[in-house]
């Protein structure tokens, strides 16, 4: 894949379970443009150390990990290797890996020339923590979408139900709010909005509500949208 810096980029982050990755693939879809999840890649990572065995404190082996991973995205699925693994990233434990590892510079060196490949035409929507500041500091409009953590961890515990899965609601806002702290206090490229971010808070949105406020934004900056 061949990037270009002329390729219009939409740069949504926010922490976890916000529901920015539905938000982003839904405006993907509208503009017909590229979507990049780069929060799973991380998982993807994650969730090959934990079937290797591999120490999230591991950098070495974890850089090689990342090197490695063959990842596409094709509407809803996540491919691994050619393997739809969507449905594995949601673990819990893939999820808080990804947050530990996302913290180790020489991982996201790694990640960061994969992910700046997804730029191409007609466009890229890129949901993750540091599109916007930091992988794709240039996009052209970019939104900090959140939600409270107790709002967060209803939508988690709801789509873990509905799956067939225990949960626990209380253990879940706990989980958020400390993956939140880990994700803002990082060294490296720590969650935060860029100063020239649109902020969405979704705490009492539904899903199609945010999809009509960022392409209401989309369409102030003269792009259209089906």
């Amino acid at each position: 894949m061949s990037s270009s810096i002329q390729v219009p980029v939409l740069a949504i982050d926010g922490p976890t379970a916000s529901g920015k990755g539905t938000v982003a693939s839904r405006v993907a879809t509208r503009l017909g443009w590229h979507f990049l999840d780069s929060g799973s890649i991380y998982r993807l990572v994650s969730m090959q150390a934990l079937t290797e065995g591999v120490p999230f404190d591991d950098a070495e082996r974890l850089v090689v990990i990342a090197r490695q991973l063959n990842v596409a995205f094709e509407g809803e699925e996540v491919r691994l290797h050619g393997e739809d693994v969507k449905e594995a990233l949601r673990r819990e434990e893939v999820g808080n890996g990804a947050s530990k590892l996302a913290a180790i510079p020489a991982v996201r060196e790694a990640l960061l020339t994969r992910q700046k490949d997804f730029r191409q035409a007609p466009g890229l929507v890129a949901d993750g923590r540091d599109m916007g500041t930091v992988v794709f500091p240039d996009a052209f409009l970019k939104i900090f979408l959140t939600a409270s953590p107790e709002a967060r961890a209803e939508r988690r515990h709801k789509q873990l139900i509905d799956k067939g899965l225990s949960a626990n609601l209380e253990r879940l806002v706990l989980d958020l709010r400390e993956r939140d702290a880990r994700d803002m206090n990082r060294a490296v490229a720590p969650l935060k909005p860029s100063a020239d971010a649109v902020l969405l808070d979704t705490t009492s949105m539904t899903a199609d509500q945010a999809v009509e406020f960022v392409l209401d934004r989309l369409r102030e900056r003269g792009v259209s949208a089906g």
